[in-house]
């Protein structure tokens, strides 16, 4: 739901804000006092799209790895292993331009990959995708989780991007009204959906 809280955490953890009280901690790292630490264990997938559409796919990783100080032939190795690991080595000489919805967001997964973060954020990652795309990057997402030693934060409203078994955090204008796993939401035989609407009388609006 918009107006959750979702994109200002997403913002807060990524010291687009600055947290006024509180503390935020990214692999043990205090976001405020450790910026660059804390930074640079993230891997970043905003709603918006992000990488330069005139340049190609290989053009854009090359300049994020630069930006984190990988040097050219480490650069070279890390670029294939990500694009590799999204299914698009074949498109690595593709202007940003040319791929489709889907492919630009595995693009820019693979970019939040460059240098090889211990979390993903991704901010509703599968907006605008349609069925068959959203449910790439999805698997894509949950196949990185298994076999790259990387945890994600995914905020989504799509009920059916959440699976039973997931970590669960349902924000509500700003306020967290439950945390957990997601199979407790859903109990006594109730959908996902109605068990979320039920408890903030909204649609959507959910972090996995």
């Amino acid at each position: 739901m918009n107006g959750a809280g979702k994109t200002t955490l997403f913002s807060l953890v990524t010291r687009l804000y600055t947290n006024s009280s509180g503390e935020i901690r990214v692999a043990g790292h205090d976001v405020r006092r450790d910026p660059a630490q804390a930074l640079a264990r993230l891997g970043v997938v905003f709603q918006s799209r992000a990488m330069d559409t005139d340049l190609t796919v290989r053009q854009n990783l090359d300049y994020h790895a630069s930006l984190h100080g990988i040097g050219r032939r480490a650069a070279r190795e890390r670029i294939a292993h990500v694009l590799a690991l999204v299914d698009l080595s074949d498109r690595r000489d593709s202007r940003v331009s040319a791929l489709s919805g889907g492919q630009s967001r595995r693009a820019e997964i693979a970019r939040a990959l460059i240098h090889s973060p211990e979390l993903l954020l991704l901010d509703e990652a599968t907006v605008g995708l349609d069925v068959k795309s959203r449910a790439e990057v999805l698997a894509l997402t949950r196949r990185l989780i298994a076999q790259e030693n990387v945890s994600a934060l995914w905020a989504t409203h799509i009920m059916d991007e959440i699976e039973p078994a997931d970590g669960l955090v349902i924000l509500h204008k700003g306020e967290v009204l439950m945390q957990g796993i997601a199979s407790d939401l859903a109990t006594d035989g109730r959908d996902m959906a109605r068990a979320f609407i039920e408890l903030t009388g909204q649609s959507g609006g959910v972090t996995p």
